[in-house]
């Protein structure tokens, strides 16, 4: 089998598990349960200037990683302070992929290293304890509305 070939097969589909919007820089993130992706980035987000890193993602199965790396039980999404937890599908194999989120279409564009505020928003090791693991930004391609529970699937195979 081609390398190109291995490169577009997933084992199934992923699902969105977890939505989040940072109304303002440094203020809490708000959980909910439906969003509206647009041009720019999420509706109600504080970083809507588009571009390749319009909308953040990080691995549901990362979490307890992170987790364990910080010496905690779990870590609440929100403080992590990206977009949307998916679960099911490898984020880092979707990179410079396009993928339908919903009724949204996004590429990934690349890895979401983590910021010195995770020191003390997870405590002490918390910014090693995301290297590796802090998610993927994205560029919208196509608007539209994102729920959980939504399919996260790969489009194409370029």
């Amino acid at each position: 089998m081609e390398l190109k070939q291995l490169l577009a097969r997933h084992a199934g589909e992923g699902r969105v598990d977890w939505i989040g919007i940072r109304p303002a820089r440094l203020e809490p993130v708000r959980v909910v349960e439906s969003a509206e992706i647009g041009e720019g980035g999420i509706a109600g987000d504080h970083y809507t200037s588009g571009g390749k890193r319009a909308v953040t993602l990080i691995q549901a199965e990362h979490l307890p990683l992170i987790a364990g790396f910080a010496g905690q039980a779990g870590i609440d999404p929100a403080l992590l302070r990206r977009n949307i937890v998916v679960s099911g599908i490898n984020l880092a194999a979707l990179r410079h992929r396009d993928i339908q989120l919903g009724a949204a279409r996004l590429r990934i564009t690349g890895p979401c290293a983590p910021c010195s505020r995770m020191e003390t928003a997870i405590g002490f090791g918390g910014y090693n304890a995301m290297r590796g693991h802090g998610g993927f930004y994205a560029e919208v391609l196509a608007s539209g509305r994102i729920s959980l529970g939504d399919t996260v699937r790969p489009l194409g195979d370029d």
